[in-house]
């Protein structure tokens, strides 16, 4: 974690150089149809969209210093309401995605509802099973250079 407070606004600049770069390639992902491919090029927009605006408000500041939405690169408190518990999801890359040690991918199902969702926010989050009322309880950063992270985190 030493790494993100001073690298969170290069991470950003190179989320939106990753998307720009892998558009193509990210959209055929997840494409059945035509409007679906509408559908995902609207998400990859209003994400961009986004970080620019984050990197727009803080471009005075050396780094992103809060988080009020959930990012590619930010863990995600989520408040499950009817269990009463909290559970941390790392918003990641596709290939940086080990649902079992909470990274998610920003394109999985629970990754896109997550994303762009303000702290305090209440969802029925979607899953196979049905839905689960949550809430987002809290966002920090953690940086997009996840690989190191991921194999010297606690268990």
């Amino acid at each position: 974690m030493n790494h993100s407070i001073q690298q969170n606004k290069e991470d950003f600049v190179q989320q939106l150089v990753y998307i720009d770069e892998n558009i193509k390639e990210l959209t055929n992902l997840y494409i059945s149809s035509t409007a679906v491919q509408e559908r995902i090029k609207h998400f990859f927009n209003l994400y961009t969209l986004e970080v620019e605006d984050l990197l727009e408000k803080n471009k005075r500041n050396r780094t992103i210093s809060s988080f009020s939405k959930v990012y590619i690169g930010t863990k995600v408190t989520v408040w499950y309401e009817e269990d009463n518990e909290a559970e941390d999801y790392i918003i990641c890359l596709p290939e940086q995605s080990d649902p079992d040690s909470g990274f998610i991918s920003f394109l999985s199902p629970v990754g896109k509802q997550l994303l762009l969702r303000g702290i305090g926010e209440k969802l029925a989050l979607k899953i196979p099973t049905g839905e689960l009322s949550v809430m987002i309880k809290e966002i920090t950063y953690v940086g997009t250079n996840l690989t190191s992270q991921q194999h010297t985190k606690e268990a």
